[in-house]
């Protein structure tokens, strides 16, 4: 067996970061110190929130919770190795951690993609088949949809993994990136990344053109039920229910087709860098705040936690 370290001429890898203008250090670890505070809060807090209120027990809040869950681990891949470099300037970081690092934000992210389109499946079967939901959104289906979701995750990035840190790295070991992406070790490589772009580029196709496919074929025919809705009050109640789940696959999809389908020839790090924060750090941080300001159940959930927890310390007193 070849161990992955002879095959790499290197042992660590350099990130560049953000940015090296000295002034904007620490503004930017304040800025993102409170971005990964939200984060954690936030998500965390609708897991607990949904565990602990038995009117959120229903397929809708466990696939959100499984989301919350998958914002939490790909955010800490990588936020708070930015911070780190933010604060000390320490931007080294080994080859096996950054091995690690890519396999979990490349999994989780991969799981979040999957996990989008399956809630679009069940919004679909909430509005367009109400008198069947309870049987067709059973609870061995909801497990099978995330457990698939999982699989699907972590085989890919295994894969892009695998293929990446079987590259030789001689001539250089300085990413220009925040963290251990696939398109900037690919550009540092001085072996041939032929077969590594395809692999790329045809699960990231499949990934967004599969998911995509669910996810507009879902909202086809849930627009197509509203419109058929003879009350006003219906049609704004069953598109309310769509508006939060549409908003995070709008972000989540532009910046995932803008990074990951094109070739790599026509990619600006740079720009990349800009994009990679969206759906590194931005995007788990508005999830849980676009569900739960447009969410009336998720409001009253919190109101009654809230409630209960102040009954429990003035009886404490």
């Amino acid at each position: 067996m070849i161990l992955m370290e002879n095959i790499s001429e290197v042992t660590q890898f350099i990130l560049v970061g953000l940015t090296d203008a000295l002034e904007l250090q620490v503004p930017l670890f304040i800025v993102f110190t409170i971005i990964y505070f939200i984060i954690l809060v936030g998500n965390i807090g609708m897991i607990v929130l949904i565990l602990l209120d038995s009117c959120l027990h229903t397929p809708m809040y466990f696939f959100l919770s499984n989301l919350s869950l998958v914002d939490c681990v790909y955010a800490s891949a990588v936020t708070p190795k930015v911070m780190v470099g933010f604060s000390t300037g320490d931007k080294i970081i080994s080859y096996h951690a950054c091995a690690a690092q890519m396999f979990f934000f490349s999994a989780f992210a991969t799981i979040e993609s999957f996990l989008l389109s399956s809630m679009a499946f069940d919004r679909h079967a909430a509005v367009c088949k109400p008198l069947h939901y309870t049987t067709t959104m059973t609870s061995a289906m909801c497990t099978s949809l995330v457990t698939g979701s999982y699989i699907c995750g972590l085989l890919q990035s295994s894969i892009h993994v695998a293929l990446t840190f079987h590259l030789s790295f001689c001539h250089s070991n300085i990413i220009n990136h925040f963290f251990c992406d696939i398109p900037p070790l690919l550009a540092l490589s001085c072996s041939d990344i032929h077969i590594n772009e395809i692999v790329l580029f045809t699960l990231a196709a499949f990934n967004v053109f599969f998911t995509l496919l669910v996810i507009l074929n879902s909202y086809l025919l849930i627009f197509i039920a509203i419109l058929r809705m003879r009350s006003a009050e219906g049609q704004k109640k069953a598109f309310s229910t769509c508006v939060s789940h549409l908003t995070t696959v709008s972000i989540f999809y532009g910046t995932i087709i803008f990074m990951y389908l094109q070739p790599s020839s026509s990619h600006s790090m740079d720009t990349d860098k800009m994009a990679s924060v969206f759906y590194t750090m931005v995007i788990p941080m508005l999830n849980p705040l676009v569900y739960s300001l447009r969410n009336k159940e998720v409001k009253n959930a919190f109101q009654k936690v809230v409630g209960k927890a102040k009954s429990s310390l003035g009886l404490a007193y």
